[in-house]
């Protein structure tokens, strides 16, 4: 088995720690990458957590998807270590990303990326976007994340969607909570913003979704984007936001219809003896790679 990164030391866990047949990197199709940084969170922190307690919680996931009625795990779910990024420079810590995920979307994974904060998307969409031209993201957030820079750093969470635009247009979904100065600079900024407080008076808003995915797509999902009912594990719990379903309907279209490159789940901040939303992102996790390798042809 061969890495296409070099790390120093091994990783104790591994997605559905449960699996039957846990494959190598070589002969496994998903790579699930553990990036628990948190640097520049503003409000609660924690969530250099939520890769570890993710991961913990997927053993207690199901392999058989009762939705496409499959089971996709024999295809290969490979977990890498963790990344190590708590010491050097925020601009550092992205170049590492970038490279990492460089050397994996080019040897043919789909990379599953797990937060840590969303500061790590921009480094990905970059990775992605050199391998796939035409690349969109797709955002599912409460936040906009288009500050271009927050609290003295260029590469916040804040920022993360500012910096992801340097690369590729962005589709947001489920946007409930921005700033002014996001607000007056939208108009120049090449993304579309689906609100929450009025997306679904049109009943075909998925529809326009996907109209506005022009080519292959980046999912960078985070959790805050759910209602907080679900996940309340994230460290700005808005009110609003898209229900399970809801979210399962908007991701099977997606996958069916457009050719997902790679994909993050970030923010998830555990709470301590509440593990309902460490199982909510595990479970979204394995959807994620189900609807992938179930719907789009290798």
């Amino acid at each position: 088995m061969s890495f296409p990164v070099d790390y120093d030391h091994a990783h104790p866990l591994w997605f559905g720690g449960a699996l039957p047949v846990v494959t190598g990197y070589d002969e496994s199709a998903a790579i699930i990458l553990p990036v628990p940084l948190d640097r520049t969170t503003s409000y609660v922190q924690g969530t250099r957590n939520g890769p570890r307690e993710l991961i913990l919680a997927s053993a207690q996931v199901e392999l058989w998807d009762e939705e496409l009625g499959i089971d996709i795990h024999t295809r290969g779910i490979h977990t890498l270590p963790e990344m190590d990024l708590s010491h050097g420079s925020m601009k550092g810590a992205m170049a590492r990303i970038h490279r990492t995920a460089s050397a994996i979307m080019n040897s043919g994974k789909f990379l599953v990326t797990l937060g840590g904060e969303h500061s790590i998307t921009p480094p990905l969409v970059a990775a992605a976007a050199a391998r796939h031209p035409g690349l969109t993201v797709l955002q599912i957030d409460a936040h906009a994340d288009l500050r271009d820079g927050y609290q003295g750093e260029h590469n916040s969470h804040a920022s993360a969607m500012r910096r992801s635009l340097e690369s590729a247009p962005v589709v947001q979904v489920g946007i409930r909570n921005i700033s002014q100065e996001e607000a007056e600079a939208m108009p120049s900024l090449q993304t579309t913003i689906f609100y929450d407080w009025n997306m679904r008076d049109d009943p075909d808003w998925m529809s326009r979704v996907l109209d506005a995915l022009t080519g292959p797509v980046y999912l960078t999902i985070d959790l805050d984007g759910l209602e907080p009912g679900l996940m309340p594990a994230v460290g700005t719990p808005e009110p609003g936001g898209l229900a399970w379903r809801e979210l399962m309907t908007l991701l099977r279209r997606v996958f069916t219809e457009r050719d997902v490159v790679a994909c993050d789940v970030v923010e998830l901040c555990p709470i301590p003896g509440v593990w309902s939303p460490n199982f909510v992102a595990a479970r979204l996790v394995y959807k994620l790679i189900t609807y992938k390798l179930a719907l789009q042809r290798p």
